[in-house]
């Protein structure tokens, strides 16, 4: 058993149940899990906590459109997230919910104890607002006149409002940020600074024009708004401020993790707001980069998203655990591809690792009876082995300390592929051919299995079943992981080892690329599904304001009288008539055509068609079956704008 060694207190952001979750969301959680599951081995009493974030405009608009009440809404995309955690075997210690009542009345009282400090008023606000984002910007915070988080689209809105005097705290906030590694990474840091020596606004925390949220206890027309609401979650799930035991053992927060797309209401309005309540600022906020898929980030409104359980059923929990943890450096963005995850899996998982397994205890059954032998000799070879494996355990540490999984990895792996070679170097098939070489195959198999011993140790915060699995072929299903375990090279004493199905088959790529695409259609609406076009060179904006459109009306139609794929329309433009000619005989009729109103390239230079001149050009659109004629006229009749 680890030496206790204190508290360590860890969280995710809690997620915003507006749709089911995706790997992006994943990805934040499988980290938090990861750290959480490390601390407990190395002997902390760790407090993890994930949850979600469920009031504001966005859940009620959506649950308005759906038929269903708020809390209906948000109960059903809840219990799918849980689902999900549960199929990931996320180890988290409680999950807050912002509609439970302990969370409500907590919140309730730091707004009045915000109040009483005199740091919250009452009045009107006018900007611009973003309801995807829940967010208030200002004129210049706006990039290309879209929100500056999620490039959409921004509303004016004014209303009543209550204020949190954030701008009385942008000293101390500068402060901190300069002066301590609060927020990390770098690049997140300067980027809040930059942010805050722009001068601070005053942050609006309340309002009026719904209703779904916690209502302001002093003031029952207003619902506290977002940030106030959803931040406080790290502090009322440990009680604060009613029932404060857990708060006062496990506060401050060792870390925040949360995406870079919130790292700005991490390192300023929550700290701020703590600051306010004179409670001590959490250690650290940790930013972590996206991961892209090609063309941008995931987003559950652009359709473009991978769904983890797909990848779970397919390949297993611990495979997507291990590619996410291992192909992405923290702080940076990173691009997800089908293509990379299955090479991941199929050289790390299936060539190094699971090959490792397998040759081992097929050597120990079949050269010593599936007992695990003693050593008795050593060579150089030998001791180097030992001396990878049993100094990894200290590399792993130091770089979980950073929040480097995938440096972290890279350790482990040393010793995996140090591993492979040594069975190459060893030959133990030669030696079992010689009588006289049985006690060099022994040390061989030795300690073999005591390098496999130690990596089931080290992995096992990272994949747990995978750590299981190892231990229970090679004999130790009796034996607890403890981490200084992994410090030790002879541990093991004669264990019985028996031969299990394969930990990671190898995949064949190219099929399992395939039928992920089909996968991954099949479980879209056939409107979702976003395949690019082939389309012709680009233009510039310059040459498309050489065009000068003008709507005309058809008033003769007929077919060409040398070319059956030509009709020859006069059309109409204001005072002038013309002749074009279009080529599309096969899918339209003259009749049909004549008395619509068409939109035409008026200043085409004129060409002649098989002898017939054509001025200008009528706007058709491949549908991907016949074409569709560009017009100002809805098919309802109606007058497009």
């Amino acid at each position: 058993m680890a030496e206790k060694k204190g508290t360590y207190y860890i969280t995710t952001p809690i997620y915003y149940p507006s749709s089911n979750l995706h790997i992006g969301h994943t990805y934040c959680t499988v980290m938090a899990d990861a750290m959480a599951r490390f601390k407990r081995l190395c002997g902390y009493d760790v407090r993890f906590l994930t949850g979600t974030d469920e009031h504001g405009q966005k859940i009620q608009t959506i649950a308005e459109e759906k038929g269903v009440t708020p809390q209906e809404y948000v109960d059903g995309v809840v219990e799918g997230i849980k689902d999900l955690w549960s199929t990931m075997e996320i180890s988290y210690d409680d999950f807050i919910r912002t509609t439970e009542d302990r969370h409500v009345k907590r919140v309730q009282a730091i707004f009045n104890k915000m109040y009483e400090k005199g740091d919250i008023y009452k009045g009107e606000y006018e900007g611009l607002y973003c309801t995807p984002c829940e967010s208030f910007w200002t004129e210049s915070q706006l990039v290309d006149g879209c929100c500056p988080d999620c490039g959409r689209p921004v509303q004016k809105a004014k209303e009543e409002a209550y204020f949190f005097k954030l701008s009385k705290y942008e000293d101390k906030l500068i402060d901190l940020l300069e002066n301590t590694n609060f927020l990390e990474p770098e690049s997140r840091r300067n980027e809040m600074l930059g942010f805050i020596r722009q001068g601070l606004d005053d942050l609006c925390i309340s309002r009026s024009t719904f209703d779904w949220g916690i209502p302001v206890p002093i003031d029952e027309k207003h619902v506290i708004y977002v940030w106030l609401d959803a931040l406080t979650n790290y502090i009322t799930a440990l009680g604060y401020p009613d029932d404060p035991e857990l708060f006062e053992k496990y506060w401050p927060v060792d870390v925040h993790l949360v995406g870079k797309e919130i790292v700005r209401f991490h390192s300023i309005i929550w700290p701020a707001m703590l600051m306010s309540l004179d409670l001590p600022l959490p250690k650290q906020v940790l930013g972590h980069g996206w991961l892209l898929l090609e063309g941008g980030k995931m987003s559950k409104s652009k359709g473009n998203v991978v769904d983890p359980v797909t990848l779970i059923d397919r390949y297993g929990i611990d495979a997507l655990k291990y590619f996410l943890l291992r192909e992405y450096t923290f702080g940076q963005d990173g691009i997800f591809t089908n293509e990379v995850m299955l090479k991941r899996m199929n050289y790390d998982l299936a060539n190094d690792l699971g090959n490792l397994l397998s040759r081992t205890v097929s050597m120990i059954e079949k050269y010593n009876g599936g007992i695990v032998p003693d050593a008795s000799t050593e060579d150089d070879i030998d001791r180097d082995l030992k001396a990878i494996a049993v100094g990894a355990a200290a590399k792993v540490e130091a770089q979980m300390d950073k929040f480097a999984f995938n440096m972290a990895l890279e350790e482990i792996w040393v010793v995996i592929r140090r591993a492979n070679k040594y069975i190459d170097e060893k030959c133990p098939w030669i030696l079992a051919k010689d009588e006289a070489k049985k006690p060099e195959l022994d040390t061989c198999l030795h300690n073999l299995s005591e390098v496999l011993r130690i990596v089931s140790i080290l992995i096992y915060p990272f994949m747990h079943t995978t750590s299981d699995k190892i231990r229970k072929q090679m004999g130790l299903w009796y034996a607890d992981v403890a981490w200084e375990d992994a410090v030790e090279f002879e541990m093991m004493y004669q264990e019985k080892v028996k031969k299990g199905e394969p930990i990671f088959p190898r995949l064949d790529i190219e099929k399992e690329l395939a039928e992920l695409e089909e996968l991954q259609n099949a479980s879209k609406d056939p409107e979702e599904v976003n395949i690019p076009l082939e389309l012709k060179p680009e233009i510039e904006y310059d040459d498309f304001d050489k065009i000068d459109f003008r709507v005309g009306l058809i008033e003769k139609a007929e077919k060409h009288p040398k070319a059956d794929k030509l009709l020859v329309f006069q059309i109409k433009m204001g005072t002038e008539r013309r002749q074009v000619i279009s080529g599309v005989a096969e899918d339209f009729t003259p009749e049909e055509m004549v008395g619509k109103k068409v939109i035409i390239v008026a200043n085409l230079k004129p060409r002649k068609l098989r002898g017939l001149e054509s001025r200008g050009m009528i706007m058709f659109a491949e549908n991907g079956e016949r074409c569709e004629i560009v017009t100002t006229i809805a098919e309802d009749g109606s007058v497009v704008d």
